[in-house]
C-alpha cells in the first residue's frame, strides 16, 4: 500500500505541471515499471492489505507513513506544491493551520482514494453484547428524558382537565398544626442531650467518674432523647408530616450522641494506654490526641454527618451563588414532590382497598399503578435530601466530604443498594455497630443481623409513631431485606450479569415494594380515624 501511495505521489507531481524533481524520480518509475514488477508490486500491496483486514490489532493508518525508499509521502507532496509554486516555500507553512491543510490535502488526495481500503479489522457493532457497556449512550439518555418529559406532560395535562387541581393542606398541615407547638417545644429542647453529654465527657476526662458510671449516663441521655419525642407526638394528634419531621430530627441527635460517646470511649482508652507506655497502632488518634472541647461537638451536632471526629477535612470558602441555586432547586423539587404526592398518589390510595383484603388482581393493579408516582416522589426525596440539602448544609459550614450518597441506581443486588444510597447511615453502622460485632466474637453474618435490626426499629419509629399506626410494616420490610440480599447475591453469582441484578433491585425495591407499604400505612391509617384525610 505504501508504494502504490508512493506512486501516486509522484503522478501528482506530474499532473501539477512540473518536472519530476529527484524526491519524485522512484515514484515515477514504479509507475513506469515493466509488467513483472507492477504485478510485484500489486501483489504487494494486496499482501499488505490482507495483513491489515486480518490482523486486529493493526490500527488503520489515516495516511502513508513511508514508502519504498523510506520517504514519507507527505515530503513528495511538499515537493510537488514547491514546484508549483515556483519552487518558493510560504514562510506561514509551519503554522497549525496550514500544517492542517496541507495534511487535509494530503488525505484528500491519497487516503481517501477509491483503491485505499475501508475495512480493516474486525469490530463489533455498539448495541451488540459485548460491545454495548463500552459505549457512550450521552444521546440515547437525552432521547429518554425528552421522552419522560413529554409522556408526563401529557399526562399531567390530561389529569388536570379530567380531575382540576386537587392540592390540599390537609394531608401536610392539619388545623391543628399552628397548635402543634408541643413538638416545636420539643425540638427546641433536643439540644439538652447533646449539652449532657458533653458534661460528662468533661468529667470523665477529669476522672472524676469512672467507666461504668460514663457508660450508665450515656445509656440513660441517648434513650431518653428518642424516647422524649416518641411520647410528645403519641400525646399530640398533630399532622403526620410534622411528626416524621420531629422523629427524624429525634433520630439524628440519638445517632449523633451514640457516636459522640462511643468515639470518645475509644479515645479515651487510647489515651490511657499512651499514658503507661504502651504502643498504640491507630495512627490517626495519635495524631489527633484526645480531648473535650464543645466547639468539636456544636460542629459536629450541625455537620452532614453522623460519626464524630475531631477534625474533618474542610473546604477554603463558601460559595454563595451556588448555595443560591441550590436553594432555589430545593424549592422547586420539594413543590413538584408535593404536587405529585396531593395530585397523583392520594387520589390512587384513597380510591383503593386494603391491599391484604380483597381481590389479588386488584391489589396488584393499585400496586402497579401507584409504583410509578411513588418512585418520582422517592426520587425526588432523595434528591432534595441527599444532594440538595445535605450539599447546602456542607457548603455553608465548609464540611469538604461530601459523599453523601454513591451510584446506588447501579447497584447490582440489595447488598449493594443498603452499602450505597445512605452513606451517612451506612458508615455508621459500619463504625459503630458492624465492628464491634466482629471485634466481639460475633460472626459476620449475625453482626449483618444486627445491623439491619437497628435500621428496621428506626424505620419503625419514624414512620409508626407519626402515623399512630404500630402494625410492624416498615419493620418487616427493612428486616425482609436480609432474605433478599441472600437470594440477589445468589442470583448475581449464578448468572453474572450485573444488568440481571440491577433489574431485580429495581422491581422489588421500588415497584413493589415501596408502593405495598404505602398502601398499607394508609389503610391503617385511616382505618384508625375511621375517615378519609381530606
Amino acid at each position: 500500500m505504501a508504494i502504490a501511495d508512493g506512486g501516486s505521489v509522484g503522478a501528482a507531481g506530474s499532473i501539477s505541471g512540473s518536472d519530476p524533481s529527484p524526491s519524485t524520480a522512484p515514484s515515477l518509475r514504479r509507475r513506469n515499471a515493466p509488467a513483472g514488477q507492477a504485478s510485484d508490486v500489486s501483489a504487494f500491496a494486496t499482501e499488505t492489505m490482507a495483513r491489515d483486514l486480518c490482523d486486529p490489532s493493526r490500527e488503520a493508518s489515516p495516511s502513508p507513513k513511508s514508502s519504498d525508499d523510506g520517504k514519507d509521502p507527505a515530503e513528495d507532496i511538499g515537493a510537488a506544491d514547491s514546484m508549483d509554486s515556483g519552487g518558493v516555500k510560504d514562510e506561514k507553512a509551519s503554522s497549525p493551520a496550514a500544517a492542517a491543510k496541507a495534511r487535509w490535502e494530503h488525505d484528500l488526495r491519497f487516503t481517501y482514494r477509491a483503491s485505499s481500503p475501508a475495512h480493516r479489522k474486525v469490530k463489533e457493532s455498539p448495541l451488540s453484547s459485548s460491545n454495548i457497556f463500552k459505549q457512550s449512550h450521552a444521546g440515547l439518555f437525552n432521547l429518554c428524558v425528552v421522552v419522560l418529559v413529554a409522556v408526563n406532560s401529557r399526562l399531567i395535562i390530561e389529569n388536570l382537565m379530567k380531575y382540576g387541581l386537587l392540592i390540599k393542606t390537609g394531608f401536610w398541615f392539619s388545623s391543628r398544626s399552628l397548635r402543634d407547638w408541643p413538638l416545636f417545644m420539643c425540638c427546641l429542647s433536643l439540644p439538652i442531650f447533646p449539652l449532657a453529654s458533653f458534661l460528662v465527657e468533661k468529667l470523665a476526662q477529669k476522672n472524676r467518674l469512672q467507666e461504668p458510671t460514663v457508660v450508665c449516663c450515656h445509656v440513660i441521655i441517648t434513650s431518653v432523647s428518642i424516647l422524649y419525642p416518641v411520647l410528645v407526638i403519641l400525646r399530640c394528634d398533630s399532622a403526620v408530616l410534622s411528626g416524621v419531621a420531629v422523629m427524624l430530627f429525634a433520630c439524628i441527635v440519638w445517632l449523633k450522641l451514640v457516636s459522640y460517646a462511643h468515639t470518645n470511649y475509644g479515645m479515651r482508652s487510647i489515651a490511657k494506654s499512651l499514658d503507661k507506655g504502651e504502643t498504640v497502632a491507630d495512627s490517626v488518634t495519635v495524631d489527633h490526641p484526645y480531648r473535650v472541647d464543645y466547639k468539636d461537638l456544636v460542629y459536629f451536632m450541625v455537620a452532614p454527618t453522623l460519626c464524630y471526629q475531631l477534625s474533618y477535612p474542610l473546604t477554603p470558602c463558601v460559595r454563595k451563588s451556588w448555595v443560591a441555586r441550590q436553594v432555589l432547586k430545593l424549592v422547586l423539587f420539594t413543590g413538584v414532590m408535593g404536587f405529585i404526592v396531593e395530585q397523583y398518589i392520594n387520589p390512587i390510595v384513597q380510591n383503593s382497598k386494603h391491599p391484604l383484603k380483597g381481590d389479588l388482581l386488584y391489589a396488584i393493579e393499585r400496586v402497579l399503578k401507584l409504583s410509578v408516582p411513588n418512585l418520582y416522589v422517592w426520587l425526588c426525596m432523595f434528591y432534595c435530601f441527599f444532594h440538595l440539602w445535605l450539599n447546602i448544609l456542607a457548603e455553608l459550614i465548609c464540611f469538604g466530604d461530601r459523599e453523601f450518597y454513591k451510584d446506588w441506581w447501579n447497584a447490582k443486588t440489595v447488598e449493594e443498594y443498603w452499602r450505597m444510597w445512605n452513606m451517612p447511615v451506612h458508615k455508621w453502622m459500619v463504625r459503630h455497630i458492624y465492628f464491634p460485632c466482629l471485634r466481639n466474637g460475633i460472626p459476620r453474618g449475625v453482626a449483618v443481623l444486627i445491623a439491619f435490626f437497628v435500621s428496621a426499629v428506626f424505620h419503625e419509629l419514624c414512620i409508626a409513631v407519626p402515623c399512630h399506626v404500630f402494625k410492624l410494616w416498615a419493620f418487616i420490610g427493612i428486616m425482609f431485606q436480609v432474605p433478599l440480599v441472600l437470594v440477589s447475591n445468589f442470583l448475581q453469582k449464578k448468572f453474572q450479569s450485573s444488568m440481571a441484578g440491577n433489574i431485580i433491585f429495581w422491581l422489588i425495591f421500588c415497584i413493589f415494594g415501596q408502593p405495598m407499604c404505602v398502601l398499607l400505612y394508609y389503610h391503617d391509617l385511616m382505618n384508625r380515624k375511621g375517615s378519609r384525610i381530606d
